[in-house]
């Protein structure tokens, strides 16, 4: 059984295939609580952001893998082929922490993504296709992602999408206590958008979210900074008109924005500018709407390049955490491969037990019918001593006929080093 990391993201496909393979909570769940019953393949989390959708499995074949995530969303495995990267194992691994500690991420360092991934944790588990196995390596890839932030700068220097928009919206409109800012959705992403705008001093935030609750609660986080208002998301058509600038990442699978909708809106503004950012996949704007006068629309892949000047401090810290990543990627594959080893060590010891006490008996037996007891105790340890040392004998014996003369150097290197501690210690009393 290997550990897999099989997806696509930003770098490997467009935004229009990202569409195709992203996964709502809802769609996913109901998924994945059918693979628990599948025996071939039920052990895996799938992490399905704006840029990313991944699979993680612990699996025969990363082709099984493949065909899931294309069948799970009526597609053609060639689809996929030329976009999706696979690693497995090793590679898998540093995969993972890489993106949980944001190294992979469009925005490097970005926070987000750790919580996201670990949400996706927590939704596999709720679904039933988690082992113990793929638990610790997630946790592990966590702990990782925390010694990335703590101890390196690529946690520093606030950079986010959020922050991406904010800064897109000052170079558009020069004067941000004039603007009035429509978040539409006040999810994670938003949230942080609205907040970041806050602190700029835009004049007014607009929230237009399906659940008032939720509304209300960003509303409470940033009322003390900006001048808020919401709206019921029935009236987003009717209110567009109002809104300068326009953040939306509603999550759902068609779009809430339309071609229409936004004509009918520059016309009520009287043809003034308008920047819309749909950091949503599947996209929340028709991408028509950019064709219009006075409409600046950008999506999750044209903010790469607003993002670039705020990332150079970070990239100079990336160095140092790709570093720490692949020295924790190998010391979980260690530990796993002590922790697979010990079964195996564990039988060794026991069949070493079995002899001993089969020539302690032997032993025993002898000296209570009178054998010389000295005599005794120096066959048993011969006797015992030739059948602990057999198995090692032939394994040495195997290495030095072996075609690579490196096997039984290796070995030999090893027992020499043994040998030496042995001497060592012994030298210590």
């Amino acid at each position: 059984m290997s550990f897999f990391a099989l997806g696509v993201n930003h770098q490997t496909a467009s935004v229009e295939l990202r569409e195709q393979i992203a996964f709502n909570p809802e769609k996913l769940m109901h998924l994945l609580a059918q693979q628990s019953q599948n025996h071939d393949l039920n052990d895996m989390v799938v992490v399905s952001t704006c840029n990313r959708t991944e699979v993680y499995a612990m699996s025969e074949n990363a082709d099984m893998v493949m065909n899931w995530l294309a069948e799970a969303n009526g597609l053609d495995v060639k689809q996929l082929f030329n976009h999706v990267y696979r690693y497995e194992n090793a590679q898998a691994v540093t995969h993972l922490m890489r993106v949980a500690s944001g190294l992979d991420s469009l925005m490097l360092g970005e926070p987000q993504i750790l919580g996201q991934v670990k949400s996706a944790l927590s939704l596999a588990k709720d679904a039933h296709t988690v082992s113990p196995d793929l638990n610790r390596i997630f946790e592990y890839a966590f702990y990782a992602a925390k010694r990335v932030r703590s101890e390196t700068a690529v946690g520093s220097h606030a950079v986010s999408m959020g922050y991406a928009v904010a800064q897109l919206a000052l170079q558009v409109f020069s004067k941000p206590e004039k603007l009035t800012v429509m978040v539409v959705a006040a999810g994670e992403m938003n949230s942080l958008v609205a907040k970041h705008l806050a602190e700029m001093g835009v004049g007014k935030i607009l929230i237009c979210n399906r659940t008032r609750a939720r509304a209300e609660n960003l509303a409470q986080e940033i009322a003390h900074r900006v001048d808020v208002e919401i709206i019921e998301f029935s009236e987003l058509a009717v209110n567009l008109h109002r809104a300068d600038v326009i953040s939306s990442c509603t999550g759902s699978l068609h779009q809430v924005i339309s071609y229409q909708d936004v004509k009918t809106a520059l016309k009520k503004r009287r043809y003034q500018q308008m920047l819309l950012v749909d950091l949503a996949v599947p996209r929340d704007i028709d991408p028509k709407v950019e064709s219009l006068d006075g409409v600046y629309l950008y999506g999750v892949d044209d903010l790469q390049s607003v993002i670039d000047d705020n990332l150079a401090q970070r990239r100079q810290a990336a160095v140092e955490a790709e570093v720490m990543v692949n020295q924790l990627a190998t010391d979980l594959l260690t530990q796993q491969k002590i922790k697979n080893a010990g079964s195996t060590i564990q039988a060794y010891r026991a069949q070493g037990e079995v002899l001993r006490q089969e020539e302690l008996t032997l032993a025993m037996s002898r000296i209570a019918k009178g054998d010389n007891p000295e005599q005794v105790l120096q066959e048993f340890s011969h006797r015992l001593t030739q059948k602990l040392l057999h198995p090692t004998s032939i394994l040495l014996r195997q290495a030095a006929k072996a075609e690579d003369p490196g096997c039984f150097e290796s070995m030999r290197e090893q027992l020499e080093e043994v040998f030496a501690k042995r001497r060592n210690t012994k030298h210590e009393f």
